[in-house]
């Protein structure tokens, strides 16, 4: 048998579908114009998704296998998903041996992949599939419906050829499969062939080296004609009236070893059966029987060898040399597939088939038809050094099993595991089983013989699988059954990285940018603004992006939201703003479909202006979350003077790898209205700013800004002079800084609103008392905080640190509120700054302790807290 080809059958994807009727569909598939044909190793193919301007991706896959065969290219794997297929494949391009071209039918949860003529369609003229002058190509897992006496598969002068977990049968005696013209190492593994009478699998026409293991015929028999060193291992052939193993013409070298044969007859005619296995004259030369199962029930003679016919096994032993460990008794096999089912021949525990085959024969797989193990029925003792079973179908012991989802460790930060894990009874030569994995961001299966897979996530969030072992090649709807938990399977959350970049204004009405008129936002309109600029991140790939929002020339009081662009309009806010006055605020907000939209909820109209700052996604920097310090307190050293920079060195409080800061950054006494804008130091000032404020005023803004060599600038763009305070709150980097933690996007969702109650543990509504404490969890819990939220169910990491906007309203006395991990020391730093009467908001990232927050009411009046939550921080995968 041919190294490579082996080698393929051990890691072979276990796929298989079943027989079946249904209705009758069109029998024509469309024919769309074709796109610029996908370039990635797999190529779709999906009758009931496909669209207009197919290029094979999963995005846009191609109607037709034939499509899809008309462009594949060496290396690529074509997956045609579960349908009926009313076409004939015609397979003309070739694979190399080290990069074959694969056709795999994904049969799975969703069903089988059906190729021919289906249900009450006209027949489909001609063979199904036919690979003709090509080489180094699989084809596995499909089922083929042939017209009577049409013939599903023909292989003709092709080299190094696959057909691996087949199913073909018609009702008039076809030959449902012939490989000829001279055609050399093709193997015909782990299928299903059927046929009422004749050879239903033909090698023929000069073939050499051919391997037929571990397949099942059906009423039909196996014929080897002018066919040298064919290799005939582990095969379940059951006939009326037709030989079982015909090698005849000049066929020398065959091995005919592991099978299991009968030949039945028929209640009338077929008088004189054919033999149950035969060696033409010219074909014993160099061949080899041994180890076949024959049935005592063959109606003919048992051995056909040299011309010589044989009705015992001492009689053939003695007289050829052959046989020495054939069986000749009944295999107990419980009553087989009909016609047109893939169930299989299984075996009684009984059987004298069971442990007695030859574990060295030439074309033993490692696994069975079913792509089950070799497995060693303890009950039964070894004849022949190891624990084969005869036959295509190995028989099981029990089995169990669990299913698991990780995240992967050392990879990127939205890569997970799916792990479905079998649990033998019996002692195993490995691994096996069919697993079937749907992701959450996919629309198809996954399809595989490997217990695990992993899968890259493109967004960051509540990711999930749902996972299917089976245990029967997926041939019928349960198998065993399904391991694990049921529907909607296993969930985790996922994380992203952050990329910060140069201030880019995506959004200013006041110039018609990102909108097509410089007019106000009117009352309760929104905008839908996309999100471009990103530069370094694709769009697909962006889960949030961070927005500095600014709200100016307000015609009365209100707020904004900003949320993604899908789903309900949330009960968040983002900016607070009362008539005639500029506030910004930072905003961090997911991005769905590559949008996001900005809703003025106030009675009047508004101008608004948004700069980009940075964008989450699979690559980029972790962070580190600190406890807040104090870094910069322009109130005791001098004012930063009008028009005029401040450098901020950071580098004793960040590793040389930081490539941003988070800060807490307030504007205090300034003398004249103005902007301050936060920048990286070496670099020309933005027009962007971070903070707008008038004379007086005491106002924050959450600032996330990159750094140089641990360094920044601070420029005050007003007329006057100005203080400003900053508060050091983490820093983001490589995980050889200890930058590990991942965003995770959740939101925007109200979890604190002290007017209701909402949120603060222990306390009735009502607003917070002067310097009053009171504590939250991160919405990571669902309401009932002893209980996690739906969005994970397995695996789920711990919130770390906390984005939300921190909203102050109805303070009876000015003052700032404070947040802080639970259970820590309360820092001397400050969040939000209030006046009497203003309701003032800010985001915070703030650190967390056991998943959960402290806010702390530094005012001497009372004051009523609302925090909307964005999202939060995880550790990377341990």
């Amino acid at each position: 048998m041919n190294g490579r080809l082996l080698s393929l059958l051990a890691v072979m994807p276990l796929v298989v579908g079943g027989f079946g009727v249904v209705a009758p569909t069109a029998a024509v598939l469309p024919a769309l114009p074709a796109a610029a044909v996908t370039t990635g190793a797999e190529i779709y193919v999906s009758r009931a998704h496909c669209v207009a301007g197919a290029d094979g991706s999963p995005e846009l896959p191609f109607c037709s296998i034939s499509e899809a065969a008309a462009v594949t290219q060496p290396g690529q794997t074509v997956l045609v998903q579960p349908g009926d297929y009313p076409e004939t494949v015609s397979i003309t391009r070739s694979g190399t041996e080290s990069a074959p071209i694969t056709f795999r039918a994904v049969n799975s949860r969703a069903g089988v992949v059906r190729v021919g003529t289906i249900g009450g369609m006209p027949p489909v003229a001609g063979h199904i599939f036919s690979l003709t002058d090509v080489h180094d190509v699989v084809v596995e897992g499909f089922t083929l419906n042939s017209a009577p006496e049409r013939g599903s598969l023909l292989v003709d002068g092709a080299d190094r050829v696959v057909l691996d977990r087949l199913a073909a049968a018609s009702s008039k005696g076809s030959t449902e499969l012939r490989v000829t013209g001279g055609s050399t190492n093709v193997t015909i593994s782990r299928s299903y062939f059927g046929t009422v009478s004749g050879a239903v699998v033909v090698i023929d026409g000069g073939t050499t080296d051919a391997v037929v293991t571990g397949n099942e015929l059906a009423l039909g028999g196996l014929l080897v004609n002018d066919a040298p060193r064919a290799v005939i291992t582990n095969n379940t052939i059951m006939t009326f009236c037709v030989g079982g193993i015909d090698i005849a013409g000049v066929s020398p070298g065959a091995s005919v070893r592991n099978n299991i044969v009968r030949v039945g007859k028929w209640t009338a005619g077929c008088a004189t059966p054919p033999a149950a296995v035969s060696v033409s004259p010219a074909s014993t030369a160099r061949s080899v029987s041994d180890y076949n199962l024959i049935a005592a029930t063959t109606a003919g003679p048992l051995y056909s060898w040299d011309g010589t016919d044989y009705s015992t096994l001492a009689s053939f032993t003695q007289s050829t040399g052959h046989g020495t460990h054939d069986i000749v008794a009944d295999p107990r096999i419980p009553a087989g597939p009909s016609l047109y089912q893939r169930g299989g021949y299984a075996l009684d525990p009984a059987s004298p088939a069971v442990d007695s085959g030859d574990p060295t024969a030439p074309g033993v797989t490692p696994t069975d038809m079913f792509g089950n193990p070799r497995t060693d029925n303890p009950a039964v003792s070894n004849s022949s050094g190891g624990y084969l079973d005869r036959g295509a179908i190995e028989l099981q012991g029990p089995v169990t099993g669990t299913v698991n989802l990780r995240r992967k460790a050392g990879a990127g930060p939205m890569d997970v595991t799916a792990i479905a894990v079998p649990t033998y009874a019996w002692p195993t030569s490995g691994s096996g089983g069919s697993f079937s994995y749907r992701f959450s961001d996919e629309r198809f299966w996954r399809v595989t013989s490997t217990p695990t897979l992993d899968h890259a996530f493109r967004r960051a969030g509540s990711v999930g699988v749902e996972v299917w072992a089976n245990f029967d090649g997926f041939r019928t709807a349960g198998g065993y059954g399904r391991l694990g938990y049921q529907q909607p399977g296993l969930s985790t959350v996922v994380g992203a990285l952050y990329t910060p970049l140069p201030p880019t204004r995506l959004l200013d009405t006041r110039a018609a940018i990102g909108t097509a008129t410089a007019t106000p936002l009117a009352p309760n309109a929104e905008i839908v603004l996309p999100i471009t600029g990103s530069g370094q991140v694709p769009t697909g790939d962006i889960s949030a992006v961070v927005l500095n929002v600014t709200v100016t020339q307000p015609s009365a009081a209100g707020f904004v939201t900003v949320y993604p662009d899908q789903g309900a309009l949330p009960n968040t806010s983002n900016v607070n703003f009362v008539a005639r006055e500029t506030v910004a605020n930072l905003v961090t907000v997911p991005v769905i479909n590559g949008k996001v939209r900005l809703r003025n909820s106030g009675g009047g109209t508004v101008h608004l202006v948004a700069d980009l700052q940075g964008v989450y996604g699979r690559e980029g920097s972790g962070l580190k979350p600190l406890s807040p310090v104090r870094v910069l307190d322009t109130r005791t050293t001098a004012a930063i003077p009008p028009k005029a920079d401040r450098l901020l060195d950071l580098s004793a409080k960040l590793p040389v790898d930081a490539t941003a800061a988070v800060l807490n950054v307030t504007v205090t006494q300034p003398a004249s209205t103005g902007v301050l804008t936060v920048y990286p130091y070496g670099s020309t000032a933005p027009v962007a700013s971070n903070l707008n404020f008038v004379a007086r005023q005491t106002i924050p803004n959450l600032v996330i800004v990159p750094v140089r060599n641990g360094r920044i600038v601070i420029r005050n763009a007003s007329a006057g002079s100005t203080h400003v305070v900053a508060d050091l709150a983490g820093y983001f980097g490589t995980a050889a800084s200890g930058a590990t933690q991942n965003y995770v996007p959740s939101g925007p969702r109200r979890i604190v609103d002290s007017r209701t109650g909402t949120g603060l543990l222990g306390r009735q509504p009502g607003p917070l008392r002067p310097q009053e404490s009171a504590s939250f969890y991160v919405r990571y819990y669902g309401d009932n905080p002893t209980t996690i939220d739906t969005g994970c169910n397995i695996n789920c990491p711990l919130p770390t640190a906390l984005v939300g906007n921190v909203t102050v309203t109805g303070p009876t006395a000015p003052g700032v509120l404070t947040a802080y991990p639970y259970l820590t020391t309360r820092p001397t730093t400050s969040n939000v700054n209030f006046i009497a009467g203003e309701t003032a908001s800010n985001l915070t990232l703030t650190k967390a302790n056991q998943a959960s927050l402290t806010v702390y009411n530094g005012s001497s009046g009372s004051t009523h807290v609302i925090i909307d939550q964005s999202g939060y921080f995880i550790t990377a995968a341990p």
